[in-house]
């Protein structure tokens, strides 16, 4: 059975006046879009309200998005002065993300920094890897290494020097080491959970009000392969 994030089970990391920071879990949508579910903005607002007994309306400001398929760190601003300069951090690249992954296939190296262009297609919402520049494409780039090596897996953490449209799924499926799950980039088989074994692990980043650095881990799902990727 899938949990969706509520109110009441909101995995919280990190929060202040300014921020917040959650857990996102499989399935949870971060921003409103067609389907008409619940985003976990609106979760976040009603987790708010919830724990200060406000009784007007909660601001929250939505700084970047993950994929709904992938978990890990969210982060949202509570003010909009927060928010200003928190979205100035995301555009500058003043900030660094690392994600794990869980792939089928080894690697063609132990660690490596990928180079694409990437191009979208907006009619099935994927991405296409390039390995030279071409047609309103953009440049994706991605430092991996293989941390662990699972019975029929490997492990691999990731740096985004980029943040482009899936990028970390389409690059990795072009060296022919699609995600764990991820049947729109190549793997065979669906995840029971709908989800991908794509993770946001860790964000460094200068809180935007007191400049403090700010590094945020985010516990792996409760998955017995992520389990063993954490060990």
């Amino acid at each position: 059975m899938k949990t969706y994030s509520t109110k009441d089970n909101l995995q919280v990391l990190f929060e202040d006046n300014h921020i917040i920071v959650v857990n996102k879990r499989v399935g949870d949508i971060v921003q409103g879009d067609q389907t008409g579910d619940k985003p976990l903005s609106d979760v976040v607002k009603e987790h708010l309200k919830q724990k200060y007994d406000k009784p007007g309306a909660v601001y929250l400001g939505v700084v970047h998005r993950l994929d709904r398929p992938t978990t890990g760190i969210v982060l949202f601003a509570k003010t909009s002065k927060a928010l200003t300069r928190l979205n100035d951090l995301f555009k500058n690249r003043e900030t660094q993300k690392t994600y794990w992954a869980v792939v089928k296939n080894q690697p063609p190296k132990t660690n490596d920094t990928l180079i694409h262009y990437l191009t979208r297609n907006p009619k099935n919402n994927t991405s296409k890897a390039h390995l030279k520049e071409v047609k309103e494409s953009k440049k994706a780039i991605l430092d991996y290494k293989v941390i662990k090596k699972l019975d029929r897996y490997y492990a691999l953490e990731i740096d985004l020097h980029t943040g482009r449209h899936h990028q970390i799924r389409c690059q990795l499926s072009a060296i022919g080491c699609p995600i764990k799950g991820d049947l729109k980039y190549g793997f065979d088989r669906s995840n029971t959970d709908g989800g991908i074994h794509l993770h946001a692990r860790k964000l460094i980043l200068n809180h935007p009000v007191t400049k403090e650095e700010l590094k945020i881990i985010a516990p792996v799902p409760n998955d017995i392969i992520w389990k063993n990727v954490e060990k």
